[in-house]
């Protein structure tokens, strides 16, 4: 029986092999194929909605956003420089997270925790599109959308009680949008000072985990805890408004100086100064600059024939460093014809000065400052007698004594407690600053300069030839004995040329601005159209700081 029902399965497998080689044969040769639909490609527009919501994901943000901008070349040179980037990046990150692994030894029964290994790979991140935003500001403002699907190799060990567990991370898939500030911009190569980095999303960050070969991240409800405490603590420390200022260059170096305060100088009077005229006498007058400025000196009216002169003239300077800056003081015998005479000079360091109270100095005049030259010399020279005075600024004020100023004092319904008139009152230095302009274009010719008028006086910027954007600044400085609430201050821009023209100088434009917003705010820094102009804008920031 056993030997018949072997027979038989054998004589079935061939008669079924037959069979269906038979049948296989027929519908190969005599049945007619299915038609193939052919693909052709199709714009955008003409594609049905759900195409299109199949393809999204896959369109880069440059397509998607309009105010995004691609950018191949950037990818096509981190491609090229990744494997030179690798190493670098690396210690940065072995340096940064060491200090922070350390702190866990001796916990957990943990003996040591080291990398085995740290690569990034060799896949670099790509840039799916880049935005540039201006601002008025002195900055660069970038974000660009990263997306990293990389193969890096990072593998750490841990030692705990005599066994080693390896820790390695695979399949790392990162999505992240921040936004970089390269601020403040200055004229020291790389010209901006620091790297401020913000995210204005949580980032999207995808990885598998193994620990001594398994991996973990397939136990549920353990990747989904992990990829929320990532994201949750990365905008605790970087999602905007918080950030990551990374220092490019020393301070010390780029630190634009602003005003901090003002000088008030009196020249009071002068005694026994040498003889420098033909008939016995001297025609003194005295110029008076601090250090580190390079604003022209101010000068007192000239006493004829007198060699004990009596000025009492007060004149204000503006100081920017009261630690290291000094006071230069010349006393010259005026001559009608030639180079006026050096009668003596004596300097002053600021740093002598206790603010906003006033100090008399009496002092001997010197040939020169110089120690190593002509010690022999000990002509007397007279004196000269002059007051002091150094008034910081309100918010320089505040900086030195510790304590705020009652007018920035507020109330918790938001009141100021001072009055208005309070607020508002007292000297100050306006400072107007003249950034450059965009589209200013002449009848005959280009080469633009800017006049600020302002009470009478005129301030002028350099004359920049042949462009239609400019770029100045350059800083004008008007002290007033009170803030200018009620006036305005008018630029114009205007064109002029050397060569032989009927119309050497030409208006481009102007603007008149209200200078009530800065006293109220302290600070303007805008673009204005020009009037006058087809598509002229000047950029124009003005500060007002009181004494």
């Amino acid at each position: 029986m056993g030997f018949l029902s072997s027979l038989l399965g054998i004589t079935g497998f061939v008669i079924g092999t037959v069979i269906g080689l038979v049948v296989g044969f027929y519908f190969l040769i005599y049945s007619e194929p299915d038609e193939i639909e052919e693909h052709f490609p199709r714009p955008l527009h003409e594609l049905d909605t759900d195409t299109l919501l199949e393809l999204l994901p896959d369109i880069p943000l440059w397509v998607k956003s309009p105010d995004y901008e691609r950018v191949d070349w950037l990818n096509k040179f981190v491609k090229i420089m990744w494997p030179y980037l690798d190493k670098p990046i690396c210690c940065n990150i072995r340096s940064t997270a060491e200090p922070i692994l350390a702190e866990y030894i001796g916990k957990f029964q943990i003996e040591s925790i080291e990398f085995e290994q740290l690569s990034l790979g060799t896949i670099p991140p790509v840039i799916t599109g880049v935005k540039v935003y201006d601002t008025n500001e002195k900055e660069l403002l970038i974000e660009p959308a990263v997306r990293w699907a990389g193969n890096p190799n990072i593998i750490l060990v841990i030692k705990l009680m005599s066994f080693q567990i390896k820790v390695q991370l695979v399949d790392l898939q990162v999505f992240v949008s921040p936004r970089i500030a390269l601020k403040p911009l200055v004229p020291t190569f790389p010209c901006f000072a620091n790297i401020v980095v913000s995210l204005m999303e949580k980032p999207q960050v995808d990885f598998g985990m193994k620990i001594m070969g398994g991996d973990i991240m397939a136990i549920p409800g353990l990747y989904r805890y992990i990829q929320e405490t990532i994201k949750k603590q990365v905008a605790c420390l970087y999602h905007w408004p918080q950030t990551l200022e990374i220092p490019i260059l020393d301070s010390s170096t780029v630190a634009i100086k602003k005003p901090v305060g003002i000088l008030h100088v009196k020249v009071v009077r002068a005694q026994k100064l040498l003889k420098k005229d033909f008939l016995g006498t001297s025609d003194p007058y005295v110029k008076l600059s601090l250090t580190g400025e390079k604003l022209p000196a101010r000068k007192t009216t000239i006493k004829k024939r007198n060699l004990n002169p009596e000025w009492n003239e007060n004149f204000k300077l503006i100081v920017k460093d009261p630690q290291s800056q000094i006071l230069q003081l010349l006393v010259f015998d005026w001559d009608k014809v030639g180079a006026h005479d050096r009668l003596g000079m004596q300097l002053v360091p600021l740093k002598l000065l206790t603010p906003s109270e006033t100090k008399e100095f009496n002092l001997d005049l010197l040939k020169n400052t110089s120690i190593t030259s002509e010690p022999h010399d000990k002509k007397q020279r007279g004196n000269i007698t002059v007051e002091l005075t150094y008034v910081p600024f309100k918010e320089d004020s505040i900086k030195l004594d510790g304590s705020l100023d009652k007018r920035y004092e507020r109330v918790e319904s938001g009141i100021d407690k001072s009055s208005d008139e309070e607020v508002l009152s007292g000297a100050g230095l306006l400072s107007v600053m003249v950034r450059g302009a965009e589209d200013v274009e002449g009848e005959h010719h280009n080469n633009p300069y800017v006049l600020v008028l302002f009470r009478g006086e005129v301030k002028r910027t350099k004359r920049l030839r042949k462009t239609r954007d400019p770029l100045w600044n350059e800083e004008f400085q008007f002290m007033l004995e009170e803030p200018p609430l009620h006036d305005k201050i008018l630029i114009k821009v205007m064109s002029k040329t050397r060569g032989i023209n009927f119309r050497p100088k030409e208006s481009l434009g102007h603007v008149e601005i209200n200078l009530s917003d800065v006293v109220n705010n302290g600070r303007i820094n805008e673009k204005y159209h020009l009037i006058n102009s087809r598509n002229g804008v000047i950029h124009v920031e003005i500060t007002w700081n009181t004494i």
